[in-house]
């Protein structure tokens, strides 16, 4: 199991301890089901431009218990729409955190990124050695490395394709064995 590191611009910096990510459409879209647009509506309040600067590849940093609230999908899914490939944050919500990593959206535990990190900054994510680089500064912080389980769903693109790689790695164990038992 190899993560493939993550590497782009800091596209915004959420300050607030326990940001509700619901907050990124507006709580009053958090139905619209089209993609399209959730991202038009994606990040109005913070930055009405945001969708014509972000690019794909940019990464997301949050404070502590980034995702607070109610743990629903849209807003990451417009994020993800906009190109945004994972977040960076001083800590998570449970359940958002859950929710995302089940969605196979790349989340990264990193107490002191927000004095770290400027908007704009490139940052590159390397899993192996659990730190993250502001290429930009010249400068690395250590992060916390997520859980086994939580890194093989993040590497197999969520959930549903972790569990058919989890059966299909058990089906293959049991057909060895039943060849070498014959």
């Amino acid at each position: 199991m190899a993560l493939n590191p993550l590497r782009g611009r800091v596209a915004y910096i959420f300050d607030e301890v326990n940001f509700d990510v619901d907050q990124i459409v507006g709580v009053k879209n958090i139905k619209i089901t089209d993609v399209e647009e959730l991202a038009k509506l994606a990040m109005q309040p913070y930055d009405p431009d945001f969708a014509t600067k972000v690019k794909p590849g940019d990464l997301l940093v949050g404070a502590d218990n980034f995702g607070y609230g109610h743990p629903h999908y849209p807003p990451m899914k417009a994020m993800r729409h906009l190109g945004i490939t994972g977040v960076i944050a001083e800590s998570f919500s449970p359940g958002y955190w859950r929710g995302e990593i089940s969605m196979g959206f790349p989340q990264v535990s990193c107490p002191g990124i927000l004095g770290f990190v400027r908007r704009w900054d490139e940052l590159e994510v390397d899993w192996t050695t659990h730190t993250i680089r502001n290429v930009t500064q010249g400068t690395e912080i250590a992060f916390e490395p997520p859980p086994q389980s939580d890194a093989e769903m993040i590497e197999a693109g969520g959930l549903v394709p972790y569990l058919k790689r989890q059966a299909a790695e058990q089906r293959e164990r049991k057909g060895s064995e039943h060849v070498q038992g014959a």
